[in-house]
């Protein structure tokens, strides 16, 4: 796991509110249909005409005791989105959702998105030993320009929420 203290850049940062437009299942990770998932996204996504860029954004909401009692079997909301400048234009089928502020720990990570051993080092390695604990706020990927979906060249944000210890 120390390979990633020394290959991943890390920094903390502030996000600004962010509206999201997308569709969302309810998931585990035993139960995990996130391809399911973008497969009734991204043939719609041209549909949402006010999109601030052209990244993806992954999100995941855990409930407030997801991993302090985690169970593979834990359910959360999975969402595949794009952000957007204003909920004025709404694709049938498709959710809003306001992303609120808050402070991030971002990890610029590069490889294959179905290795979850960047996950474990963040919140079992890192964490526990930076100033910060996890905020129970929604986590999310942005998935630009460099994300290749099944590659190891692929290349993505991970933003975690956090809040000083």
């Amino acid at each position: 796991m120390d390979k990633f203290n020394e290959l991943i850049k890390k920094r903390i940062e502030t996000s600004n509110e962010k509206k999201l437009v997308g569709k969302r299942l309810t998931i585990s990770f035993t139960d995990y249909k996130v391809g399911e998932l973008w497969k009734s996204f991204m043939p719609r996504r041209k549909e949402i005409t006010n999109n601030l860029t052209n990244d993806l954004i992954s999100m995941a909401i855990y409930k407030p005791l997801h991993f302090a009692n985690f169970s593979p079997t834990n359910e959360f909301e999975k969402w595949a989105t794009v952000e957007v400048e204003n909920f004025d234009n709404v694709p049938n089928e498709m959710e809003t959702f306001v992303l609120p502020s808050g402070l991030y720990a971002v990890f610029d990570y590069k490889g294959l998105n179905t290795d979850n051993s960047i996950f474990k080092y963040i919140l079992g390695t890192w964490l526990p030993s930076s100033e910060y604990v996890l905020d129970n706020r929604p986590h999310f990927e942005i998935l630009g320009d460099k994300y290749k979906n099944n590659d190891s060249t692929s290349e993505e944000e991970i933003w975690i929420p956090i809040r000083p210890k």
